[in-house]
């Protein structure tokens, strides 16, 4: 699995990005997973639900499922929150897990970057950012530059940086092959 990491501040348009890249990746016939860092008081869960209430017993695991999916929630109880590197293993195998968060971790990251945050560019101080997709200018920046708005452009860097443009380029041959066919 390749990895490719989404890094900026909160209200960047991250998130934003992700939602419009998963559909173009998978269009050119990448599979795609991703992996959120959340902030401490996350929870997928519900006060009242049967899962819930079995977490609060004391559960250190519980997995719900249903014909539709599946989820797993691990209690960290007294063990310290686990890194980039323990929850990639638990991830099924696909061609590319987009990590959005975990700013902390040496991995390629496209930084995102909107002026209205009034933050400062996190790409001077952090050696793993590779490119930066912004709305504005960006003075100085000895990094490729992508419009946030070309998700195409974005996807074609990020499959270049991971090698998976040459599987791309050959699962969009395949896919117009199958369409000429129909």
């Amino acid at each position: 699995m390749k990895v490719f990491g989404l890094a900026g501040w909160s209200g960047s348009g991250k998130t934003t990005l992700l939602i419009r890249l998963i559909p173009e990746l998978i269009r050119r016939g990448i599979t795609v997973s991703t992996l959120k860092h959340a902030h401490h008081k996350f929870d997928v869960d519900k006060p009242g639900k049967d899962s819930y209430r079995h977490r609060e017993a004391g559960a250190t695991e519980v997995l719900v499922a249903s014909g539709r999916r599946w989820a797993l929630m691990h209690e960290l109880r007294q063990e310290p929150e686990p890194g980039l590197d323990d929850l990639l293993p638990k991830m099924s195998p696909v061609d590319l897990v987009i990590i959005e968060g975990f700013k902390a971790h040496a991995h390629d990251k496209l930084e995102v970057w909107r002026s209205e945050t009034g933050e400062r560019f996190l790409h001077p101080e952090d050696p793993h950012i590779v490119a930066i997709a912004t709305d504005q200018p960006v003075p100085q920046a000895p990094l490729p530059r992508f419009d946030l708005e070309d998700v195409e452009a974005i996807a074609d860097f990020i499959l270049e940086r991971t090698g998976l443009a040459g599987k791309a380029s050959q699962a969009g041959v395949l896919a117009r092959a199958s369409e000429k066919r129909n």
